[in-house]
C-alpha cells in the first residue's frame, strides 16, 4: 500500500454481559483513508452492459445510447473496457473481443459503436452475464465491475441464471439499474447481492444519463481490488451473522469462505476512499461473573492474502452489574432498527402482493414506527405513498387502495439503504 492508503478498522460495542449471557453484538466500522491506491495500481477492466432487447424501443434505446456515452467518457485513460448489447443472446460491440485500452480513441471508438444500437429481441440476463465472465476471467488480479441496464424480465428456462450467477460470483462484482417499471427488482437484485453490487430504479430513461455517470464516477474511484473481512473467533464460539449496514443493508453470513480453523473470510468486493460499517454477531459460551475473553477479531485483508492490512477485536466481559450490561451500542442498537425496518417493508411488500393484506399493514405499519422513531423523513415519504398514516408513532396504518408501480418498486428497492448514527455526517 501507498503511504497515503490505509485501512482503518473500529469496533464499536458494549463489552459487558450479564451472568449466563453468550450473545456478542459489535458493528464493526471499516474506513479506507486517502486514496486507497496500492504502491502498484491495480488494472481495472469496466464493462457496460446495456439491454437492447424489443421493449427498450424509443426514449429508452435513445436514453441508453446517450448514458452509455457518457458512461464511456467517464473511463479514465489505461483502464480496460468493453460494452455488451443484450437481448436474447449478448454481442459484444466494442472492441469486437476481448477488452479495450481507454485513451482519446478508443473512447471515441465505442461512442460510435453505441450510437448504432437498436432494440430487438428478448431478455435472457444468463447470456449477457456470461459473457462478461468471458471478459472478466482473461484479467484475474484486476478490479473487475461491470454496470447492467436492463427494462424487461428475465426469460431465461429455470435455474439458468442461477447458475451463471454462481459462475459470475468472485469475478466480477455487478451494479443494477432498472429504466421504467417493468422489471421484477426480485430477479435484478438476486444479481446485484450475489455479485457486490447496487440496485435502484431509473424511472424515466431521461435520467439515465446522470445515475450513469454517477456510477462510472465510483468505479474508477476504487482503487484495492478483492477486498475481505476476516473474522476470527476462538474455540467454542460461533458467528451468527454478519451484516453490511451502512451504506445498504446486505446479508453476507452465506458468503463467507472459510480460510483457516478458527477464521473465514467476506468478500467486500473493491474499496475506494470510503467507509463501510458491518454488524457482526457471535455466540460465545458464557462464562463467570468477571471473567474476560476475545470474542473475536475482525481483519481487513486484500484477497486469499495473510496479510492483515487492519484489526479491531470485540471483545466479552461478564458483570453482574446490571447497570452495565443493560447499556445498549449506540451504532447496534441503530443498525439493528434499521435492519428490522428494510425486512419489514419486504415483507410488507411482498404480502401485498400475494393479497395478505393483514401481513402487508402489519409489517408495512411495522416499517412506519421505526422510520418514525429514527427520525428518518425519507423513508417515511416513500412510505406514505403505500400506506394512509393514521398513528406513526404507533405504525397504525391502512393500505392505499391503489400504488403506482414506481412508487412501491422504489419503496422496496430503497428500503436497504441506512442513514448513518446521528451526530456522525
Amino acid at each position: 500500500m501507498s503511504a497515503e492508503a490505509e485501512f482503518v478498522v473500529a469496533v464499536d460495542q458494549n463489552a459487558y454481559l450479564s451472568a449466563g449471557a453468550t450473545r456478542v453484538d459489535a458493528v464493526v466500522s471499516v474506513t479506507a483513508t486517502g486514496d486507497a491506491a496500492p504502491a502498484v495500481a491495480a488494472e481495472a477492466l469496466e464493462m457496460l452492459i446495456i439491454d437492447t432487447s424489443g421493449s427498450m424501443h424509443g426514449d429508452r434505446i435513445a436514453s441508453a445510447r446517450a448514458a452509455t456515452a457518457v458512461a464511456i467518457e467517464q473511463l479514465r485513460d489505461g483502464v480496460l473496457f468493453a460494452v455488451i448489447s443484450g437481448a436474447t443472446s449478448a454481442r459484444q460491440i466494442y472492441p469486437k473481443r476481448g477488452a479495450a485500452l481507454a485513451d482519446a480513441q478508443t473512447r471515441a471508438e465505442a461512442t460510435t459503436a453505441v450510437r448504432k444500437l437498436s432494440a430487438g429481441g428478448g431478455t435472457a440476463f444468463s447470456n449477457w452475464l456470461g459473457l462478461a465472465r468471458q471478459i472478466a476471467e482473461q484479467h484475474p488480479g484486476a478490479i473487475r465491475h461491470a454496470l447492467l441496464l436492463t427494462d424487461g424480465q428475465n426469460g431465461d428456462s429455470p435455474g439458468v441464471l442461477e447458475q451463471e450467477i454462481e459462475a459470475c460470483t468472485g469475478v466480477f462484482s455487478c451494479d443494477c439499474r432498472g429504466v421504467g417499471t417493468d422489471w421484477k427488482v426480485a430477479e435484478v437484485r438476486k444479481i446485484a447481492s450475489a455479485l457486490l453490487g447496487t440496485v435502484d430504479i431509473v424511472a424515466k430513461p431521461e435520467n439515465l444519463a446522470a445515475d450513469f455517470h454517477a456510477i462510472m464516477n465510483s468505479a474508477m474511484g476504487k482503487r484495492v481490488a478483492d477486498v475481505s473481512l476476516r473474522l476470527w473467533t476462538p474455540k467454542g464460539a460461533q458467528i451468527k451473522f454478519v451484516k453490511q449496514v451502512a451504506p445498504e443493508v446486505e446479508d453476507l453470513t452465506a458468503k463467507r469462505v472459510q480460510t483457516g480453523p478458527l477464521h473465514g473470510d467476506y468478500p467486500l468486493g473493491a474499496w475506494g476512499a470510503e467507509s463501510r460499517e458491518y454488524h457482526v454477531c457471535v455466540e460465545v459460551p458464557t462464562q463467570a461473573v468477571g471473567a474476560e475473553m476475545l470474542a473475536g477479531r475482525a481483519m481487513v485483508v486484500r484477497g486469499g492474502s495473510t496479510e492483515t492490512l487492519a484489526q479491531g477485536l470485540i471483545r466479552a466481559v461478564w458483570t453482574d452489574d446490571d447497570a452495565l450490561s443493560a447499556k445498549v451500542s449506540r451504532k447496534v442498537a441503530h443498525y439493528t432498527g434499521q435492519s428490522e425496518y428494510a425486512d419489514a417493508v419486504e415483507q410488507g411488500l411482498a404480502a401485498r402482493r400475494d393479497g395478505d393484506e393483514r401481513t402487508a399493514t402489519a409489517r408495512l405499519g411495522r416499517a412506519v414506527a421505526l422510520a418514525t422513531a429514527a427520525g428518518d423523513r425519507d423513508k417515511l415519504d416513500m412510505l406514505e405513498k403505500v400506506v394512509d398514516v393514521d398513528d406513526a408513532a404507533t405504525g397504525t396504518v391502512r393500505l392505499k387502495g391503489k400504488v403506482s408501480d414506481e412508487a412501491e418498486m422504489e419503496l422496496d428497492i430503497r428500503s436497504r439503504r441506512t442513514s448513518r448514527v446521528r451526530g456522525e455526517g
